[in-house]
Formats: C-alpha cells, structure tokens, sequence
C-alpha cells in the first residue's frame, strides 16, 4: 500500500507568511504612533493589537493541534485495517 504524502510547505510560503505578518504588524505599530490623539488612546489600540497577536498565535496553534490530531487519528485507522487485512484469511471456516 502507498503512503499518501503529506503537503509541506515551501521555504518561498513561509517567507511570504512571515514577511506578510510583520508588514501588517508594524504598519499597525507605525499608524498608532503617528496617530494624532492622546498617549491613552494609543495604548489602548497597542494593547488591542498586541491581544491580537497573541490570540492569532493561539488560535493557529488549536488549529495545527487539531489537523495533527486528526492525521494520527486516521493513520492508527489505517494500520489497524491493514493489520486485520493481513490477519484475514478467507479460507478459513467460520
């Protein structure tokens, strides 16, 4: 049986991923600045943005948890079907 393969990510993805990240991230950091109102309305849009951020990384992370979880999940299915298919023998009486 073919192991089915598993889709990487290229170094090219990954770079446009992390470059379209700190884009957005320091446009943002370089509006609140230069922002013409109070140094109280600035942190309170740098605290937004820094939740964020950080809410973003977690909410990637439940998702490559949950995709890896559901890739083993499938592949333990696999492995016991075949071991059941190996142990099968139509020959034998019932």
């Amino acid at each position: 049986m073919t192991q089915p393969t598993t889709p990487k990510n290229t170094n090219a993805f990954f770079l446009q991923s992390g470059l379209a990240f700190a884009i957005a991230l320091f446009s943002m950091l370089f509006a609140i600045y230069y922002m013409p109102t109070t140094p109280w309305v600035r942190a309170f849009l740098s605290l937004g943005t820094v939740f964020l951020v950080t809410s973003s990384f977690s909410l990637a992370k439940c998702i490559r948890d949950a995709q890896e979880e559901n890739q083993v999940l499938a592949r333990l299915e696999r492995m016991r079907l075949e071991q059941r298919l190996a142990e099968h023998d139509p020959f034998k009486a019932a």
